[in-house]
């Protein structure tokens, strides 16, 4: 069984060391997402300078992206931005890849405290009883 389109993105996009995965990562936690915690859907090709891309924030807010970036370059992934960068949570279900997001939601694992998790020193400790 192949992994999913959404399971591959977000395991690349969390762990990856390529130029153009970390500064996806840093592209997105500029604007206000993290990247541990965000479910890349998709990320393909869509001309001959960018990728087209969706991404499902930890809130579940739904993203639609442009990465622009100069693939014939070395240094080109390094240098990539993010266009036309569009909150679709209230429409993504007219978009054509609909099915793709609902699999990605379906897929996500929910964001979960546990006991190991550290705790901002202001949070006081559960009660024990």
């Amino acid at each position: 069984m192949s992994l999913a389109d959404h399971d591959h993105y977000t395991h690349l996009l969390r762990t990856s060391s390529f130029d153009l995965w970390v500064r996806l990562r840093n592209l997105l936690r500029e604007r206000g997402l993290d990247p541990a915690s965000t479910v890349l859907v998709n990320l393909f090709p869509d001309g001959g300078d960018h990728e087209f891309g969706r991404a499902i924030a930890e809130d579940g807010r739904v993203y639609r992206f442009d990465l622009f970036y100069d693939r014939d370059s070395p240094q080109g992934a390094r240098k990539a931005t993010i266009r036309s960068w569009t909150d679709i949570t209230d429409t993504w279900q007219a978009e054509p890849l609909q099915d793709e997001i609902a699999q990605a939601f379906i897929w996500a694992p929910p964001p979960r405290r546990t006991d190991l998790t550290p705790r901002p020193a202001s949070e006081p400790l559960p009660d024990a009883t």
